[in-house]
């Protein structure tokens, strides 16, 4: 396959998802908000390494970026209106207390919605996905330069530095912002390595695989975090005179707090097989080079 073919298909298996579930988005459905905003990250990841004019990336990283902040303030609502509806059908916890909590949290997202259909209206996301098949068309005919695949490289180096450092700062200690990091220095991380690998011509390897799961225990852990800090703010309107029900407030909010603890434990016990998919990434890049130019010679 041609670098030029390869590159229009690493942008169009990107720019699939970000339109195929617009009507849902329309409509509020939670799954098609997550999807439309990941697409938009998988996005913004790849726009560097295929060479358009400066300021059509960074036109087009900007309006991407706008959805992905968007998309994701109504979304984390939806999450945690989802976690509490967990929190129901286990039956470790009040009822009543967590239809209280339900409540609050569906009203301030149901007037989230309403409010993202005003900011980023469904239009303004199907413009810009015509604006970037309009690239991909582009990138079909024009050939590329001969240093896009080491800026892939690159990329996958900076990006496994940077995740080796959040990781370093996170230490063994439980701090939800160094955590956050992580998990953001990861998912760019996964991001960037499957684009390497699929413009090399490659499958999904174990290690992405990996990664996703890794990823998964930290969002996991991310949104009972948001949980946690969203039934502390409502508490005193929820609980006050009510001595007894902030009591079982404080029970939903302990319970959370031990999944919370367990999940950091799982994390700290997975580190070392982060750092090493980390390692094995930045030998691929230095070897990657160098057998290019033997295959070139």
């Amino acid at each position: 396959m041609s670098a030029s073919r390869r590159r229009y298909d690493l942008l169009q298996k990107r720019l699939e998802p970000f339109t195929q579930m617009l009507q849902a988005l329309g409509e509020g459905d939670l799954m098609a908000m997550h999807r439309t905003r990941v697409a938009s990250r998988r996005l913004r990841e790849i726009l560097p390494i295929l060479e358009l004019p400066p300021s059509t990336a960074q036109r087009l990283n900007r309006r991407l970026r706008t959805v992905t902040v968007e998309l994701g303030g109504v979304r984390e609502l939806g999450v945690l209106v989802r976690l509490v509806a967990e929190l129901q059908n286990s039956g470790q916890f009040d009822s009543r207390v967590l239809r209280r909590i339900e409540h609050a949290l569906g009203a301030a997202h149901a007037e989230a919605k309403e409010r993202l259909l005003t900011r980023l209206p469904v239009g303004d996301i199907e413009r810009l996905a015509r604006k970037l098949a309009k690239v991909g068309k582009g990138l079909r005919d024009e050939k590329p330069s001969r240093g896009w695949q080491w800026a892939i490289d690159a990329r996958v180096n900076r990006r496994s530095a940077n995740l080796v450092m959040a990781l370093d700062a996170a230490g063994a200690i439980y701090l939800q912002e160094r955590l956050h990091d992580v998990r953001i220095a990861l998912k760019k991380f996964r991001y960037a390595l499957e684009i390497a690998l699929e413009a090399a011509g490659l499958k999904r390897s174990p290690d992405t695989r990996t990664l996703k799961r890794h990823q998964d225990t930290l969002g996991r852990l991310h949104d009972l975090q948001l949980l946690i800090d969203r039934i502390r703010g409502l508490q005193p309107a929820l609980a006050t005179p009510d001595l007894a029900v902030w009591r079982k407030i404080d029970a939903v909010i302990l319970g959370l707090e031990d999944e919370c603890r367990r999940l950091h434990a799982r994390f700290v016990r997975q580190k070392g097989e982060i750092r090493a998919i980390c390692e094995r990434a930045s030998r691929a890049t230095e070897t990657a080079p160098k057998a290019r130019r033997a295959a070139a010679s």
